[in-house]
């Protein structure tokens, strides 16, 4: 087995991300003894942005969210997902 070199010490995150752009992480880490790490309170990074609906659909929208106990935003990002999931396997 070859010996892993020590990573530099890199003082900002432009540095890290050139040098690891130009490196290979086997050289500097042993994959083999990687464990599976679990982070439950992660969540996704998301972007606020404004959409208009027709009132009429918006209050349709928010029924359903309240028949589902869940807010209307929350329903939204699942019908939006939904259907983005379906378009890409239909492209591929």
């Amino acid at each position: 087995m070859n010996k892993l070199k020590k990573a530099p010490a890199l003082k900002s995150e432009n540095e890290v991300l050139k040098f690891w752009d130009s490196h290979d992480s086997t050289d500097y880490v042993d994959w083999s003894k990687g464990k599976k790490a679990l982070f439950p309170n992660l969540r996704p990074t998301s972007k606020p942005i404004s959409i208009r609906f027709p009132v009429s659909l918006l209050n349709r929208i928010k029924y359903l969210a309240n028949m589902r106990d869940i807010p209307y935003q929350t329903l939204i990002k699942i019908f939006v997902n939904r259907e983005t999931e379906k378009e890409f396997k239909v492209t591929k």
